[in-house]
């Protein structure tokens, strides 16, 4: 056995008192086929999931865990990984990327925001990259974790489907939504700001207590480019990657700017090649990137920041995207970028400030975890970020509820109608992963 690593301290005497222990085993990959179908029934809470193509991480009970709230969050959860890891105790057969003891986690957008943000490490978490799948099983109890057999990873009965689904207006209705795009448009054209990004969000009520495996496994189906996550009780599919960090390598996708498709292939192609050359778009678009590059340069040498975009095609809409990279120049961790990138001009706005200020004014809405950082992190700080997007949060104290999100970016040239549109596009994911029928 070893201790990870020397040199990091634990944040309070209770991390310290109580060591977690930890195993990684390799599995027969056949057992980790389909990652988020050993996935076993349990509260909406209790799956963890990070998931793209089939690879990932998915993960179920919880080991330990911990929430922090203010301007202070990330900082905090920092500490406490750092001082829970730097008192482990881990045997670790696979020695990659996500193996070892793992969090994952989901942070609020906004400071103000009584969400906050947590930390999650799943006692039992099963990963997959390439043909190498392995088993992670972690404990509090002082001694090493047993290997669970065969049948205890294996696939699962297929989880119920939402019954009487019904969905309403949240914070705005679509015409007060409308009126704020115009006030954010006006605000723009008079010089206040350049960019700002507009949420909305819709209530969902089902008969009886939803099973966010359900979601995860229609959103994996449907969108099998986008990262499938939850944590908490936050699920959806990101297309959008803030920030990996692996073996000193970090890379961010940013995606602003969005066309629909409309399923006719040489139509679409032409709508792509709009979409590459619209000045909106492409303003949108530079602010984001500018925001990504400006806050990882301090952290990275020899960046990597293309002059153009490419169009990212996903089944519901179309993304002008660029991916950043750079090379790691000390030992910052994945979380820690992750603070450093949020909030993106991609959920937020330019000038941030300015546009933090008219998000507050104009949504009327606490986003909560929309819009935040959601990914995982490692023992060694290695890990993946992204923005929850095209996702919902069901209700804590009323599983039978839950609260979807869509966000639009809105800049000089933006038409409140077309804007409502492109909000109703992102919501697509969500609504039709609820009303799916059984495959």
């Amino acid at each position: 056995m070893t201790t990870l690593p020397a040199g990091r301290q634990a944040p309070d005497a209770a991390a310290a008192a109580a060591p977690l222990v930890a195993r990684t085993v390799p599995l027969d990959p056949a057992v980790a086929s389909d990652l988020l179908a050993v996935l076993p029934a349990g509260g909406p809470t209790d799956a963890c999931s990070w998931v793209r193509r089939g690879e990932g991480l998915v993960g179920w009970g919880r080991a330990a865990s911990h929430v922090a709230v203010g301007a202070e969050r990330f900082a905090e959860l920092s500490a406490w990984w750092d001082g829970l890891v730097g008192s482990a105790v881990v045997r670790d057969e696979v020695d990659l990327p996500g193996t070892g003891p793992v969090a994952f986690g989901s942070v609020a957008y906004a400071d103000g925001s009584p969400s906050g943000g947590t930390l999650v490490v799943p006692s039992v978490v099963v990963g997959r990259r390439g043909d190498v799948a392995w088993l992670t099983t972690v404990s509090a109890e002082g001694a090493v974790a047993s290997v669970p057999g065969p049948a205890e990873v294996s696939v699962q009965p297929e989880p119920e489907r939402p019954l009487d689904v019904a969905f309403a207006d949240g914070a705005l209705d679509p015409a007060a939504w409308e009126g704020a795009v115009a006030t954010a448009v006006s605000r723009i054209a008079a010089g206040e700001l350049d960019k700002v990004v507009l949420a909305r969000d819709l209530e969902v009520s089902v008969r009886s207590p939803l099973d966010v495996r359900w979601l995860l496994r229609r959103l994996a189906e449907r969108y099998d480019t986008t990262w499938v996550f939850a944590v908490d009780g936050l699920v959806g599919a990101t297309p959008e990657l803030l920030v990996r960090r692996e073996k000193g390598l970090v890379t961010s996708r940013v995606l602003a700017g969005t066309i629909r498709p409309t399923g006719d292939d040489a139509h679409d192609l032409a709508l792509a090649a709009s979409l590459a050359r619209s000045s909106k778009d492409l303003e949108e678009h530079e602010y984001a990137v500018r925001s990504v590059a400006d806050a990882l340069a301090p952290h990275c040498s020899s960046m990597n920041v293309p002059e153009a975009p490419f169009v990212l095609h996903l089944s519901n809409v179309m993304h002008l995207a660029t991916d950043v990279a750079g090379v790691l120049v000390d030992d910052t961790s994945s979380l820690t970028l992750a603070a450093s990138l949020h909030p993106s001009a991609a959920v937020c706005g330019t000038p941030r400030a300015v546009a933090d200020e008219v998000i507050a004014e104009l949504e009327h809405m606490d986003r909560a975890r929309y819009a935040g950082p959601v990914g995982w992190i490692d023992a060694d700080g290695d890990g993946e970020w992204g923005i929850a997007l095209r996702c919902g949060a069901v209700d804590g104290d009323d599983p039978s509820t839950m609260r979807l999100f869509a966000g639009c970016g809105i800049v000089a040239g933006s038409v409140p109608a077309d804007e409502l549109a492109e909000s109703a596009a992102k919501l697509v994911p969500m609504r039709d992963a609820l009303t799916a029928d059984t495959p």
